[in-house]
This record gives C-alpha cells, sequence and structure tokens, in this order.
C-alpha cells in the first residue's frame, strides 16, 4: 500500500499518526504534502509542491555549468512516500557497516521503530540545521545500562544551558531510554539520545518551533574493540571557550576537525590546550597521567567537559592507593612538559574506556608501552561495568 494521503489539504493531526504498538517496516506516514527542493549551480533553489497523489515521475533538471560552459539536462527521480521508504531500506546494503541501529525513539511520532529505514528526523528540526541541541550516550553491559542516572543529569544539565526546554519530566525521559533498550533486545552496546529545539520552520530563533524534540537509538559495534597503545599530537584546531566546552551540545564541528587532523598525522586523537596553554581535553575524551611520583592526575574540568567515566575512574582510583600502585589521585594544573615527561598518559571517555597513550608528537611516554596503571583502571572500570552497585548499573527488563 502507499504511503502517501490521497487528500492533499485534509491536515493530519499529530496524534492520529502515533501507532499503539512499537512502528514496524509496515507503518509509515506523511504529511498533506511533498516539497520538492531543486538546486541549480547558479545558487537558485526552486521549490514546488508535488501533490501527494501523484505517483512516481521524473523531473527534467538543467544546470549551467560555469566550467564547461554548456548546459547539462538529467532526470531527477521523483519518489512516492513508500519508494524512498524502500531506497532508505536498501542504501546502507551499498556500503560496509560497522555499527547496527537496533531501535529507535522519535517524541515525533512518539514511539519507537526498530526499522532502521524509519529512523530518521526532520529537516527543518534545529538540530539539524542550526546545531540547537545536546545529546548524550550511556554504555549497555550484560543487560544494564551503566551510569544512566550520571550521564542523564548532564543531559539535563547540558540542555538547560542550550535553553531547550523538556518536552517531559526526567523520570519519563528515564523511562524512555529503558523502554528504548528493552525494545532493542540488545544487551551489549551503547544508547544514545538527543533533545533539540524541536522541528518548526528553518528560522534562526527556535521561537517558531513548537515543542522541542527527544531522540534516542540504540547502536550496536561490529567492531572487537581495541586497547592496544596509541598515538596523539597537539590540536592546532581552537578549543571551544568554556561556555559551549562545558555543555555536551550537537556542534562537533571542531571536534570532528580535531580528531580528522590527528588521523591525516596517523595518530588516533589530538589533545587540546587550554587558553593558557594547559592540557585540557581530547576531542571526544578526558586525559589523565601517571607521574613520576605515582601520582595520578588529571586536568580540572572548569573549563572541559566533565567526563563520567573520567569521574568514575577517580572513584575507583582509589583501590591502587591501598594496592601502593598510586600515591596520589588529584585533579589539577597540567602542563605539557610534565605531560609528556610523565610515566603514563591514557585517554578516558565512554568509548574508550581507559586507553593508554604511548606517543604524543615526537616525544614517547614512558617506556613507550601501554602503563601497568592505565592497564589496571580499564580492568576496574570493566569490571563495574559488569558487578558494580545500583547506583551506576540500571536493570533493562526485556
Amino acid at each position: 500500500m502507499d504511503c502517501l494521503s490521497s487528500s492533499p489539504t485534509k491536515p493530519i493531526s499529530r496524534t492520529s499518526l502515533i501507532p499503539s504498538k512499537h512502528l514496524n517496516s509496515s507503518n509509515s506516514y506523511v504529511s498533506s504534502n511533498n516539497v520538492f527542493v531543486s538546486t541549480t549551480l547558479s545558487n537558485c533553489i526552486h521549490i514546488s509542491y508535488v501533490q501527494t497523489h501523484k505517483t512516481r515521475s521524473n523531473v527534467k533538471q538543467t544546470v549551467s555549468s560555469s566550467e564547461a560552459g554548456k548546459e547539462e539536462i538529467f532526470d531527477v527521480p521523483v519518489f512516492s512516500c513508500s519508494e524512498a521508504m524502500e531506497k532508505l531500506r536498501t542504501s546502507p546494503e551499498k556500503y560496509p557497516r560497522k555499527q547496527l541501529y537496533l531501535a529507535m525513539y522519535s517524541s515525533i511520532f512518539e514511539g519507537i521503530t526498530t526499522d532502521p529505514a524509519a529512523m530518521v528526523i526532520p529537516m527543518d528540526d534545529h538540530i539539524v540545521h542550526r546545531g540547537h541541541g545536546v545529546f548524550d550516550t550511556a554504555a549497555i553491559v550484560d543487560g544494564y545500562l551503566y551510569e544512566l542516572d550520571q550521564h542523564l543529569d548532564r543531559f539535563l544539565s547540558s540542555a538547560s544551558m542550550a535553553k531547550i526546554k523538556l518536552p517531559f519530566d526526567r523520570e519519563s525521559i528515564r523511562r524512555i531510554l529503558i523502554q528504548t533498550v528493552s525494545a532493542s533486545t540488545c544487551r551489549s552496546g551503547a544508547l544514545r539520545y538527543w533533545l533539540s529545539a524541536g522541528p518548526g520552520d528553518f528560522q534562526l530563533s527556535p521561537s517558531g518551533c513548537y515543542n522541542s524534540s527527544l531522540y534516542a537509538i540504540v547502536i550496536k559495534d561490529i567492531s572487537p574493540p581495541d586497547y592496544k597503545g596509541i598515538k596523539v599530537v597537539t590540536s592546532s584546531i581552537p578549543i571551544k571557550p568554556r561556555q559551549f566546552a562545558i555543555m555536551k551540545s550537537v556542534n562537533y564541528l571542531p571536534n570532528a576537525l580535531s580528531k580528522m587532523e590527528a588521523e591525516e598525522k596517523d595518530a588516533y586523537a589530538a589533545i587540546w590546550l587550554d587558553g593558557d596553554g594547559l592540557v585540557a581535553e581530547g576531542p571526544n575524551m578526558n586525559v589523565a597521567f601517571v607521574t613520576k611520583d605515582k601520582e595520578l592526575v588529571m586536568p580540572h574540568f572548569d573549563k572541559i567537559l566533565s567526563g563520567c567515566t573520567a569521574k568514575r575512574v577517580l572513584v575507583l582510583a582509589d583501590s591502587l592507593l591501598k594496592e601502593k600502585k598510586l600515591s596520589q589521585i588529584k585533579v589539577r594544573n597540567v602542563t605539557v612538559e610534565e605531560g609528556k615527561n610523565s610515566d603514563e598518559m591514557m585517554l578516558i571517555g565512554s568509548g574508550v574506556l581507559v586507553r593508554s597513550v604511548v606517543q604524543w608528537d615526537e616525544t614517547i611516554i614512558g617506556d613507550g608501552k601501554e602503563g601497568p596503571v592505565a592497564l589496571a583502571l580499564r580492568n576496574l572500570i570493566i569490571e563495574d561495568m559488569k558487578s558494580g552497585p545500583s547506583t551506576v548499573r540500571v536493570p533493562v527488563p526485556y
């Protein structure tokens, strides 16, 4: 059955589109009109409204090429909703995937879908075209969500700083996230979720957005984890100002450019320095060091993102004091010279857990091998994820 409306002028209410069960591949909806947008190289934008009862047709488009001085005519297909959904469903088959997307919640259709083709968001959502959104994550380990409440607290704090009103209260958001993982049947993976100013228009201000939106998706990595020692470089990309650095917003262009810079230099990540030239953080992880006096140190969190995994590591590291593997644990300023002269350097985050850095720029860290403290801390965090207290492990009712 074609999922297009046969009545292009009849409005469709938001609630009429909500199924009582989870959405599946047979459920699809479209608004009363489709908007077809075509662009030319002269930067003119032509918008035409295509009646929703039309079947697939081709639109001839003329593009003036300033380089060749010629006109090229080609056909741009216009798809019905069902045809577009089929394209979305088959397009991932064209390239290798390192991740599987098992379930998605959207407050737009107020439900959960397990069909990756339906895991889409409106183009006029301000998270898309203005970057007005925040996000966070939580690991799924053996059927438990690790540090969900700690991440959720940071998530809501970020939303407040971004002036995004909550579409639901905290407990409702928490229940939605747990139910999304339950619907996915995923027992080991990751949950990622976003709050947006919402859809409504393509303006700068969100004043035209009718409601904020919540999205969540369950991701399962296909590739096995890699914990071998890595190389990092000093980032030349400017670090975010404090106001934006302490907020986990979707504006990750500086982070992405920093990561790309590292990859161009055959490194894993690039390290940011703050305005005073002190060690700050990586593109999506915190940094820690073990000094020659066996002191575990991390940079202050006042100008960078407050890492949930990093804070948990500081708690778990206390056991290494008792074992005499560490002499002290401190959060303080760290100079580049001290960092490069340390016995150990490591990156800490929900994605990497704890990973040894064996080289920073041209400097070999310690003996150039994975350090014993980094290994011990990684083992502690993995053990905590699997058998830690109820304060950090939330069971998922499958």
